[in-house]
C-alpha cells in the first residue's frame, strides 16, 4: 500500500495522523474532567469551556491550515501569504500547549518542521524551529514547575526531535528538485536526439538528392545529347532505334530530376517528435502540446532555438507561475513558426526576467525573431515566440520586451 504513495503525500498523511493524536487530549475532558482541572489549576466548580474551547479552535486551525499548505504534491514558489500562515500555525501550537497545560504543541511543532524546509530557507527554518520550542521554556517553569536548566534542556530536547523531521523533509524536497532537473534534461535529451535523427535523415536526403543529380543527371544529360547526335547521322531502320533511346534518355532524365525533387522536398525536419517529449510527465504541471498537424521547418538552427526555447517556457512555468496547467500552441505563422504559450497561474504586475528568459530572447533575436510576454495579477503569464523560417540578417535583427 505505501508504495502507491509518494514520499511527499507519505509525509502529508504522517503529519495529519500526528495532529489527529494529538486531539485524543479531548478524551481526558470527558473521561476524567477532574484531572484536567488540576492539571489547569482551575478551581472547584469551575467550567473547562473557557480553556476547552480555544483549545479546539487551535487544534483545528493547525490542522486546516496544515492541510492548505500540503494540498499540492510539489509546492510551488513560497508568498508572503504562506509565510504568515506557518506563523499562524505556530501560533496556534503555542495555544494548545497553553490552553491544555500539556507539552502537546511542541509535538505540533514537529508536524510544522516537515513544511519548513519546502517554504522557507534552511537558515530561516532551523531559526524558526529553534524559537518555536524555546518559547515553552517560561510555560514549562510556571506550569510545570520544572527548573529552569531542566526546562531548557526539555525544549532542547524537542528541538531535536524537530530537526530529525526537518532533516527528512529537506532530504525529501532534494529528492523531488534532483528527480524534476533529470526529467528535464534526460526530456531534453530525449528531444536534441529525435531532433538530431531529423536533422541526420534530411541530410542523407539531401545527399542522395544531390548526388542523383551530379551524377546520373549529368551524365543522362550527355547521353541524350549524344543520341540527339546520333540521330542526326544514322540512317534506315538504325536511326528508328537511335530515336527511341533518345526519347527513354529524356523520360529516364525526367523521372531523375522528379526523384530529385521529392527528396529535396521530404528534407524538412518535423517538430513534434523533438518537442513532445519536452511536455510528458512534468512535475507539478500539466502541459497540453497543440500543434499544426504535420509542422515541419527546413532548417535544423531554427529547429534547435524552438526546441530550448519550449523547454525554457516549460521550466519557467514550473518554478515561477504557482499554476498547474500551461497550454502551449505551436503553429505556422505567415512568414515563420509562432509559439503561443499560457499558464494558470497567478501572475504579477510586471515581468522580472530572468538569465532564463534574457537568454531565450537573445537567442530568438539572434535568428530575427521576437519574443512578448504578457501578465497580470491573477491572469497568469501568456508568452508569444515568433521565430520567421529564414534568419534575418543581423542588422534587421528585430526584440520586442
Amino acid at each position: 500500500m505505501l508504495q502507491r504513495l509518494n514520499h511527499i503525500r507519505l509525509l502529508r498523511f504522517v503529519g495529519m495522523f500526528t495532529w489527529a493524536l494529538v486531539g485524543c487530549w479531548l478524551l481526558n475532558v470527558w473521561l476524567d474532567p477532574e484531572y484536567v482541572r488540576e492539571s489547569l489549576f482551575l478551581k472547584e466548580g469551575e467550567s473547562l469551556l473557557p480553556r476547552v474551547a480555544p483549545w479546539l479552535a487551535c487544534f483545528i486551525a493547525f490542522g486546516a491550515i496544515y492541510w492548505w499548505l500540503t494540498r499540492k504534491e510539489h509546492p510551488s514558489k513560497s508568498t508572503i501569504v504562506d509565510h504568515l500562515l506557518l506563523l499562524a500555525m505556530t501560533m496556534c501550537a503555542v495555544g494548545v500547549t497553553y490552553f491544555s497545560g500539556t507539552g502537546l504543541g511542541s509535538i505540533l511543532l514537529m508536524v510544522l518542521a516537515s513544511l519548513l524546509p519546502w517554504r522557507v530557507p534552511v537558515l530561516v527554518g532551523l531559526l524558526w524551529m529553534l524559537a518555536g520550542d524555546l518559547v515553552f521554556v517560561p510555560f514549562y517553569v510556571t506550569s510545570m514547575n520544572y527548573p529552569l536548566i531542566l526546562a531548557f534542556i526539555q525544549s532542547l530536547l524537542y528541538v531535536g526531535f524537530s530537526g530529525l523531521v526537518f532533516a527528512t523533509a529537506y532530504v525529501a524536497k532534494e529528492q523531488v528538485n534532483a528527480r524534476e532537473e533529470q526529467r528535464r534534461i534526460n526530456a531534453e535529451l530525449r528531444g536534441t536526439r529525435a531532433l538530431l535523427a531529423e536533422s541526420a535523415r534530411v541530410n542523407e536526403r539531401t545527399r542522395i538528392a544531390r548526388d542523383l543529380h551530379d551524377l546520373l543527371g549529368h551524365h543522362l544529360t550527355a547521353l541524350s545529347m549524344n543520341l540527339e547526335v546520333a540521330g542526326h547521322l544514322a540512317d534506315g531502320s538504325a536511326q528508328q532505334h537511335v530515336k527511341q533511346a533518345h526519347q527513354l534518355a529524356r523520360l529516364l532524365l525526367t523521372d531523375v530530376r522528379e526523384a530529385v525533387s521529392h527528396l529535396r522536398e521530404g528534407g524538412a525536419i518535423e517538430l513534434e517528435p523533438a518537442l513532445r517529449p519536452l511536455t510528458e510527465h512534468v512535475t507539478g504541471m500539466t502541459v497540453e502540446l497543440d500543434m499544426d498537424p504535420g509542422l515541419r521547418i527546413d532548417d535544423p538552427e531554427c529547429a534547435h532555438v524552438l526546441l530550448r526555447s519550449t523547454q525554457e517556457i516549460i521550466t519557467n512555468a514550473v518554478r515561477h507561475s504557482g499554476g498547474d496547467r500551461l497550454h502551449l500552441r505551436v503553429q505556422r505563422s505567415v512568414d515563420g513558426i509562432r509559439i503561443d504559450a499560457e499558464d494558470n497561474g497567478r501572475g504579477s504586475d510586471s515581468v522580472a526576467t530572468g538569465n532564463g528568459l534574457n537568454g531565450m530572447r537573445e537567442r530568438v533575436a539572434a535568428h530575427g525573431g521576437t519574443m512578448r510576454v504578457e501578465t497580470a495579477p491573477g491572469h497568469g503569464f501568456r508568452l508569444y515566440l515568433d521565430l520567421p523560417l529564414k534568419p534575418l540578417p543581423p542588422s534587421t535583427v528585430r526584440d520586442t520586451a
